[in-house]
């Protein structure tokens, strides 16, 4: 009876000390940015990864692989975001970083999350596979509303619009077999999802770019190509025409190369592109 009476004082206890999950206020998230057609919005089926840091009065918490307020959990977007289980904030006062990336996975090293991007992404699904996103929303109060979480690409994008030059027309272009690919880049990134910065790791290797019909795109982790080296290759028919100049690919941009092809060598270097902040175009000849 003593037993029971012990057992019975803890439980009610422990209810005092509880609120009741409805006294709780859950976390709702909303995200812009991104989509397979725009860029710019997610789709139906599009799963992220939420970490939520609580502060501890005015100072920040440290994201760490578990412990955390929240750990990894899975929200999936429909119309909106749901997750795999419902969180809540600590309280109705404690502040909370609020950590987001995309596409979902099982990262064990927060601080060094290893990702890779697809060496052939001639394809849709390897082209849309090789993207990375990560947002963070500072210093949270607690809210009954969706906490609206901007993210942002770690990597680059090349773009790159192959255009008829000495000897050639655009018809010639249009009747070749044309083979694009992104020279001695690495592949391969160790991602600090406390940042969202990534890292160029492994060797060097070339991708084979998404044919769009009017350019060639590809998702570059951010690194600078050493001035000299061949950054593009473009094989037409039998014949292989390449384009040496160094770059440095920056996370977020997009990065426009109008490379034109030339049989005879005597080409120019041409034009300026921009998107965000990058206003130069890094194409030229490729003999």
């Amino acid at each position: 009876m003593a037993a029971m009476a012990a057992m019975f004082i803890s439980c009610e206890n422990k209810q005092n000390t509880e609120p009741p999950v409805n006294n709780k206020i859950p976390i709702n998230i909303e995200m812009g940015v991104w989509t397979r057609a725009t860029d710019s919005s997610f789709e139906a089926g599009d799963e992220v990864g939420i970490y939520v840091v609580n502060y501890n009065d005015a100072t920040p918490g440290t994201l760490a692989a578990s412990g955390n307020h929240a750990d990894n959990v899975r929200y999936t977007f429909s119309s909106t975001w749901t997750p795999d289980k419902e969180i809540y904030w600590k309280d109705q006062t404690t502040k909370a970083d609020i950590y987001a990336y995309y596409p979902y996975a099982q990262p064990t090293n927060v601080n060094a999350y290893a990702f890779s991007v697809n060496a052939d992404q001639s394809t849709e699904d390897n082209y849309w596979g090789s993207d990375f996103l990560w947002g963070k929303a500072s210093a949270v109060s607690p809210t009954s509303q969706a906490v609206p979480v901007t993210t942002h690409h770690s990597f680059s994008n090349a773009l790159l619009y192959i255009v008829p030059g000495d000897g050639f027309t655009a018809n010639d272009l249009a009747a070749a077999n044309i083979e694009v690919k992104i020279c001695n880049v690495k592949t391969g990134a160790s991602i600090n999802l406390a940042t969202g910065v990534a890292t160029a790791t492994g060797t060097a290797t070339d991708i084979k770019p998404l044919n769009t019909g009017a350019y060639y795109r590809a998702l570059i982790v951010p690194q600078t190509v050493a001035d000299g080296t061949n950054l593009v290759t473009v094989k037409i028919d039998d014949v292989t025409y390449t384009y040496a100049k160094g770059m440095t690919f920056v996370a977020n941009t997009q990065h426009k190369l109008t490379i034109k092809v030339n049989k005879t060598g005597n080409g120019v270097n041409i034009g300026i592109g921009e998107w965000e902040t990058d206003d130069e175009d890094y194409g030229g000849s490729a003999e």
